[in-house]
């Protein structure tokens, strides 16, 4: 699964999309607009990639990766526009959102809060309940939607380090990326056949992932999908869209 945040700038977008299967696309809210939109998910359904809502917090200056203090009514009602937008936006190149995953800080917040992750729920609820959500592994918003009727998919992280507890370790620290493409591939490969990540401080990580995210931001995100890719199959492992997991 690759995060697609904004617009299509030099050309990697292209080759990024050959190598993922799933998509997040912005939705308005940290980053996009009908323009991106549509041109992202023309682009994903050019190469056979699942179509999904990125919605985040509304706060484009921090890329939605900065916590807003916003009440679940208004949690709600960003969710449901962003996830609006995007379906409108598929619908225009006659495709379907499969899957729902927020972004940034919005997903951060959720991963610990019942809250907010009811909150997320009800926004694309009142969209439609036939979308697969997308959260963190083992954290307590894949409960809080499942608990609520919908089908989940826990998700783990080749480009990113982990804190002992499971979380993501802040963007503030130097090292909260990985990215030398074959550590990634590496760590995806972990994930993917014994269900184990390490932490920044050594100890082992259980995480059980139906996908696997790789951030377009990441520099060389297209090189690290690739690597990701190819070390997967190499291993038998078959990759695909979210639509085909469930």
């Amino acid at each position: 699964m690759g995060e697609r945040p904004a617009a299509l700038e030099d050309g990697t977008e292209e080759e990024l999309m050959r190598w993922i299967t799933s998509a997040n696309i912005a939705c308005g809210g940290h980053a996009g607009n009908e323009e991106t939109m549509e041109l992202t998910v023309r682009l994903a359904v050019k190469h056979g990639v699942g179509v999904g809502a990125h919605p985040g917090f509304p706060d484009r200056p921090n890329f939605g990766r900065l916590e807003m203090n916003l009440s679940p009514d208004e949690i709600r009602s960003t969710v449901y526009e962003q996830v609006r937008a995007l379906a409108l936006a598929a619908k225009k190149v006659k495709t379907d959102l499969v899957h729902v995953k927020p972004h940034g800080a919005l997903y951060n917040v959720a991963a610990k809060s019942s809250s907010v992750a009811s909150a997320i729920s009800d926004g694309v609820a009142k969209w439609s309940r036939d979308l697969i959500l997308v959260g963190l592994a083992q954290s307590l918003m894949l409960e809080v939607w499942a608990s609520r009727g919908f089908h989940v998919a826990g998700e783990a992280f080749a480009d990113r380090a982990y804190e002992p507890d499971g979380s993501l370790r802040s963007r503030k620290f130097d090292d909260a990326l990985i990215g030398d493409p074959q550590k990634a591939a590496e760590r995806a490969l972990r994930i993917a056949q014994a269900g184990l990540v390490t932490a920044v401080d050594g100890s082992e990580i259980s995480v059980k992932a139906k996908t696997l995210c790789i951030h377009s931001d990441t520099p060389d995100s297209h090189r690290i999908a690739k690597t990701v890719r190819e070390g997967l199959e190499r291993a038998g492992i078959s990759v695909k869209p979210l639509m085909l997991l469930d």
